[in-house]
């Protein structure tokens, strides 16, 4: 039988499909409803789980992406940010639950995670986004080389820009965000996620699956030679 992971927080489930192609049995929660989510989905208020509930139900491991609203840097732009801190709180949740944890969050958010890894889309043959992303994990976890950006210049629409008109959304890098930077289906070609019908703001809140999948791997390797000693 495959592992199970818990994926908090899930959104459409793009990092999803990266715990699934590494060999685990995904199910998501999120307290929105998630139409396009590709797995077992469960809708509830995280803050409300039991830890006791994610023992029951037999899962391995657990991945949280608490919203970035409260760490991302548009936070400023906010005379009071409302937005909840949920890291602390996540965290408590998930030790007290006893099981493999991962925390995932944007680079603004690197003061409230615990020795956390790097991941870019530079690192990742194939994706045509930077998209850094923290991942705090409760397990050992090497940090990947993080290959320079100079020289890489991002699809642009805007004709302020120098570079305006000399890039191709499709062959160059993007950026998923709220902004035009690109079209929805070059932005999902760019992560990694063609074809899979998510919609460009699901897009914008979603992790590549390549990302994912790494960590998923080496935390199957990990509870594997768990079970074997």
């Amino acid at each position: 039988m495959k592992p199970r992971l818990l994926d908090l927080f899930c959104c459409a489930g793009a990092g999803a499909r990266g715990y699934a192609a590494a060999g685990f049995e995904v199910v998501g929660m999120d307290i929105e409803p998630q139409p396009h989510y590709p797995y077992e989905f469960r809708q509830m208020d995280v803050l409300a789980l039991s830890p006791w509930w994610i023992k029951f139900e037999h899962f391995a491991a657990v991945h949280a992406s608490p919203p970035c609203q409260r760490y991302t840097e548009l936070r400023h732009r906010y005379t009071v940010n409302e937005h909840p801190d949920l890291i602390g709180p996540v965290r408590d949740l998930l030790v007290a639950a006893g099981k493999p944890y991962i925390i995932e969050n944007v680079e603004d958010a690197g003061p409230k995670l615990k020795d956390p890894t790097l991941l870019c889309g530079l690192m990742f043959p194939g994706l045509r986004v930077f998209r850094h992303r923290l991942f705090e994990t409760s397990f050992a976890m090497e940090q990947p080389e993080h290959p320079s950006h100079r020289g890489i210049v991002c699809h642009t629409f805007d004709k302020r820009k120098r570079h305006y008109g000399t890039t191709d959304e499709w062959t160059d890098f993007v950026q998923v965000t709220g902004g035009g930077n690109c079209r929805k289906d070059a932005a999902a070609d760019a992560m990694g996620l063609a074809g899979q019908g998510l919609t460009k703001q699901e897009l914008n809140e979603g992790l590549p699956p390549a990302y994912t999948r790494w960590i998923g791997e080496r935390l199957i390797a990990q509870l594997q030679a768990r079970e074997a000693a």
